[in-house]
C-alpha cells in the first residue's frame, strides 16, 4: 500500500514529529511511505533532521508556506506532478495549509487517474492537529477558512481524523464541518521510553537554570508565538512569586523553545524567567522542572503536556481544546482554578487564576505527586506511539478495502 503524507512545514512542534514517525513507521512489507513538506520559513526552528534519509528522504517544496500566496498554485501542480509518480492508495494531509493545497492536488489527481475509473482512486485523509477557526486570525478570514474546510471536507476528504475527543466536538460541532460519519479520533503517540530522565539530568539541567534542589522549578516547552500567550506566562510569573512568603519553597521560571517573539518576551520578563532556547534533552528539560505551564489561547492536543505525563510531572494549563481531555474529570473547583485528574486548569486569559493554580500546586507536593502518577498511567494507556501507529494501520486498512469514491 502507498501512502503519501503530506505537511506544510516541519517546524518545532507536535505534528512534524508525528508525521515523521509515521512515515518512518510505515516502511515494511505492506506500507510504502512518501513525505511532502514545505520549507521552514526565517524565524522559526527547523526539524527536518527528524525526517528519514535515503529512500525516505521527504520531497521538500519550498514554494508551500503557511500563508495564502500566489506561490500556492505552483505548491499545487508539484505535488499533482508527486502524486502521478507515486500512484498512491491512500494520500493524507496535516496542517491547514497542507491540507488545503494536498487535498486539492489530490481530488485533482484522483479526477484525472485513469485508475478511479475503476473505483481505485486514492482515498483522502486529513488530520487536524488543532484549527485556525479562533484566535489566530480576523472575523473575516477565519469565515474564508471555515468556507474552505467545509467545501473540502465534503468534496475531498474521505475520513478527517481529530486527535481528541473535545477537538472533534468543536470541528465537526461548533464549526459545522464535515459529517458525523466522515470523523475518527485518533490519538497522538510518543516515544515514552525516550522522555525518561533520571537525577542526574535532573540536577544538571537545575545548575544550568541556577535553581537549587529546593526550588519549584516551573517550565514551559514550545513555539514562542502569539498563540502560546506566553505574556500570560510572564504575568502569572510574576504575581505568583509576589504572593509568596519567604519560608515558602522558591518558584522558578523557565521557558524551553524559540520564535520570532523571544527578543519581545525576553524584554517583557526582564529577567524573571530563563530562557534557554530550543533542546534536544528535552527529557533533561522536563527532569529538571517540577510543574509544566501551558497559556494557549488554542490548542488541538499539546505534546508538551503529553511530554510532561510521561515524564512523570504534572501541569497547569488553560483550558482550551484538547487540553480538557489531557486534564480529565474536575475533582476540586477553587477560585480561579480547576484540579482535575491529571492537573490543573484555569480559564483562558485568566493570570490571576493561573498564578492561584501554580502556588497551589507548588505548596501540594502530595498532590504534585499524585497527578503526576496519574499522568503517566494515562499516557502509558492511551499515547504509546505503538498505538499510533497501530491505528493509523487499521484505518488505512479499512479505507483501502471499500469500495467507491470521495463523498460529493
Amino acid at each position: 500500500m502507498k501512502i503519501v503524507r503530506i505537511i506544510a512545514r516541519l517546524n518545532v512542534g507536535g505534528p512534524a514529529r508525528h508525521v515523521t514517525w509515521l512515515t518512518e513507521e510505515l516502511q515494511d512489507e505492506e506500507f510504502k511511505s512518501v513525505l511532502i513538506a514545505g520549507t521552514v520559513p526565517p524565524g522559526e526552528e527547523d526539524m527536518s533532521y527528524l525526517a528519514g534519509k535515503g529512500t525516505a528522504a521527504p520531497v521538500y517544496i519550498p514554494e508551500m508556506s503557511r500563508e495564502l500566496s500566489p506561490k500556492d498554485l505552483i505548491a499545487f501542480l508539484k505535488i499533482y506532478r508527486v502524486l502521478l509518480k507515486e500512484r498512491p492508495d491512500i494520500v493524507h494531509t496535516h496542517t491547514a495549509k497542507a491540507g488545503t493545497v494536498g487535498r486539492a492536488a489530490a481530488l485533482a489527481y484522483k479526477l484525472t487517474s485513469p485508475r478511479s475509473l475503476f473505483g481505485r482512486g486514492p482515498k483522502i485523509v486529513h488530520t487536524f492537529h488543532g484549527h485556525v477557526f479562533h484566535s489566530y486570525y480576523s472575523d473575516a478570514k477565519t469565515r474564508l477558512f471555515l468556507a474552505i474546510e467545509r467545501t473540502l471536507a465534503r468534496f475531498a476528504t474521505d475520513r478527517i481524523i481529530t486527535i481528541s475527543d473535545q477537538q472533534r466536538k468543536e470541528i465537526s460541532g461548533d464549526f459545522r464541518i464535515g459529517c458525523a460519519d466522515q470523523f475518527e479520533t485518533i490519538p497522538l503517540g510518543i516515544d515514552i521510553e525516550k522522555l525518561e530522565a533520571g537525577d542526574e539530568a535532573r540536577a544538571t539541567f537545575r545548575d544550568e537554570i541556577g535553581g537549587s534542589p529546593n526550588d519549584i522549578v516551573v517550565g514551559f516547552v514550545g513555539r514562542l508565538t502569539e498563540i502560546k500567550n506566553l505574556s500570560l506566562f510572564i504575568k502569572a510569573a510574576g504575581l505568583a512569586s509576589s504572593d509568596r512568603g519567604e519560608a515558602l519553597p522558591k518558584l522558578k521560571f523557565v521557558i524551553a523553545g524559540d520564535g520570532h517573539l523571544r527578543s519581545e518576551l525576553e524584554s517583557e520578563a526582564g529577567g524573571l524567567v530563563k530562557f534557554v532556547g530550543n533542546r534536544t534533552d528535552v527529557s533533561a528539560v522536563y527532569a529538571g522542572t517540577d510543574i509544566v505551564a501551558l497559556t494557549s489561547l488554542n490548542e488541538g492536543t499539546p505534546l508538551s503536556l503529553i511530554e510532561a505525563m510521561a515524564a512523570s510531572r504534572t501541569f497547569v494549563s488553560t483550558a482550551v481544546g484538547g487540553v480538557v481531555d489531557l486534564a480529565g474529570e474536575r475533582l476540586e473547583e477553587h477560585e480561579g482554578f480547576n484540579v482535575c485528574e491529571r492537573g490543573v486548569t484555569t480559564a483562558s486569559g485568566d493570570a490571576e487564576g493561573f498564578a492561584r493554580g501554580l502556588i497551589y500546586l507548588a505548596e501540594n507536593e502530595k498532590l504534585r505527586e499524585r497527578l503526576a502518577a496519574s499522568g503517566r498511567r494515562f499516557v502509558n494507556e492511551r499515547y504509546a506511539k505503538q498505538r499510533l501507529v497501530d491505528d493509523i494501520k487499521k484505518l488505512y486498512r479499512s479505507l483501502v478495502s471499500e469500495k467507491g469514491n470521495t463523498r460529493t
